[in-house]
């Protein structure tokens, strides 16, 4: 049986979201042993505390460039250095999506590796919104992904129109091959659903619902995307 709690990155990325709020994710995630919990930079330093005063083996993720990805390259490599200073030890960043709708794919890959470079031998996934995307434009995504020599390709942020489908995270699998992670993220609800992503090609879950799925409640964590 798939353990699912260790294909989980415990999310929460409200901007509302309270110290209270990032103590009971990081309680979570330690009591259920989930992979990571991933939340926004300011809060990496909160969540360094509480897990490293704890006996989990949890991983703390920190988003970058979040939720649009369109900030000046430079503001992310400076995010990433700062959360890796703070005790990240992976970073989700978004993907510049209107440069790489202008066809300016060295800029995207060169913005990549720098992130990839300040994480130093951390692991970066990279958000491609793949809501907003052909599926043409999702297989070239990845390629310049892995040819920035990123980890992982990864759905979506939970702040755009839609989140994971099977279908996105088959093509973004079909075309990485073996040469990255696939993280799935936006609208995984119940362990069903996170099976479903698994069998597409699935190597990593983004979930705010996370202790429904590995427990089998159905009781939804209001208000978390």
């Amino acid at each position: 049986m798939t353990d699912l709690a260790q294909y989980i990155d415990h999310t929460n990325l409200k901007p509302d979201a309270t110290k209270a709020d990032i103590e009971q994710l990081c309680a979570e995630a330690a009591e259920h042993k989930l992979f990571s919990v991933c939340v926004n930079s300011s809060r990496v330093a909160l969540a360094y505390h509480l897990l490293d005063d704890s006996a989990s083996e949890t991983r703390i993720c920190s988003v970058v460039g979040f939720p649009l990805g369109a900030m000046d390259a430079d503001a992310k490599r400076y995010e990433t250095e700062a959360a890796v200073d703070l005790g990240a030890t992976e970073i989700d960043m978004v993907m510049n999506i209107g440069r790489f709708k202008d066809g300016e794919d060295d800029y995207v890959v060169r913005e990549i590796r720098d992130v990839v470079e300040a994480a130093e031998d951390r692991i970066v996934k990279v958000i491609l919104e793949t809501c907003l995307l052909t599926r043409d434009e999702i297989i070239r995504a990845c390629t310049l992904v892995t040819k920035a020599e990123a980890h992982f390709v990864k759905t979506s942020t939970g702040f755009g129109s839609g989140g994971a489908t099977t279908e996105d995270v088959k093509i973004m699998r079909e075309t990485v091959g073996q040469a990255a992670g696939v993280k799935a993220s936006g609208g995984i609800r119940d362990a069903q659903i996170a099976m479903a992503m698994i069998d597409a090609g699935a190597t990593r879950l983004g979930c705010s619902n996370s202790i429904a799925i590995v427990t089998g409640s159905d009781a939804p964590v209001a208000g978390r995307y």
